[in-house]
């Protein structure tokens, strides 16, 4: 297995990943930043408001770049508005 560093970029700072991780493939390689995003989201959303995305960029021991994926949250104040009724026409 080859070892692939998961570096995440939060739309201000970097952080570049030291140790890396062994992976089986590019498979284990999305497999592996579909978990980390969350996980990085899941901590650091509620300090940066309403809006925020998360880009890993996974690069080999040779420092080339083979996976990015990103992961955004928007959220989103209504201001009291009631959700509308469903229009039973366009259901049919």
């Amino acid at each position: 297995m080859l070892r692939y560093f998961f570096d995440i970029y939060d739309g201000s700072s970097f952080s570049r990943d030291a140790i890396g991780t062994e992976c089986d493939g590019y498979d284990g390689v999305r497999f592996h930043a579909m978990h980390v995003l969350p996980t990085i989201a899941r901590d650091e959303i509620p300090k940066n408001g309403d809006r925020q995305a998360f880009t890993v960029i996974v690069r080999d021991e040779n420092n080339i770049t083979h996976y990015t994926a990103t992961l955004s949250f928007a959220g989103l104040w209504i201001g009291g508005s009631p959700i509308p009724e469903p229009d039973e026409d366009h259901f049919n």
